[in-house]
């Protein structure tokens, strides 16, 4: 009966979603978490390796919606491409990179070769949903 009952939330909830398109819409079984927020940039100096390509191989570009994830929150369900909501910035964010093993409950938001915008955000604690 569980199973059945949790199963309706779940379909009720995509036939709302799909009827909404772009609403955003909290459903049962969505997560949400206060993390600490930081941005960061294509550059040599800021990544290890190629600063152009993702942890998981993704190629980076200037302009792209996406974030690097501490590992902690991997484990949490924030795995490759799972789509993310930063509370108080538009649209949605898409997981393709990951931090260096010390972080913990912290997301990096990419910002391209944009040094100016990412000291701008600076360090902050956001609302994230998925």
């Amino acid at each position: 009966m569980k199973a059945i009952i949790i199963f309706t939330r779940r379909l009720l909830c995509a036939m709302l979603l799909a009827a909404l398109a772009n609403t955003t819409l909290a459903c049962a079984g969505s997560h949400h978490l206060v993390v600490h927020a930081s941005a960061y940039n294509s550059l040599r100096t800021q990544t290890s390796g190629n600063p152009a390509i993702g942890a998981w191989g993704d190629r980076l570009k200037p302009g792209m919606k996406m974030i690097a994830v501490s590992r902690d929150l991997i484990r949490m369900g924030l795995k490759h491409n799972t789509r993310v909501k930063i509370k108080g910035l538009p649209g949605y964010y898409l997981v393709k990179d990951k931090m260096h093993k010390r972080w913990q409950r912290k997301i990096d938001i990419y910002m391209g070769t944009d040094v100016k915008a990412a000291r701008h955000w600076g360090k902050r604690k956001v609302v994230i949903s998925w």
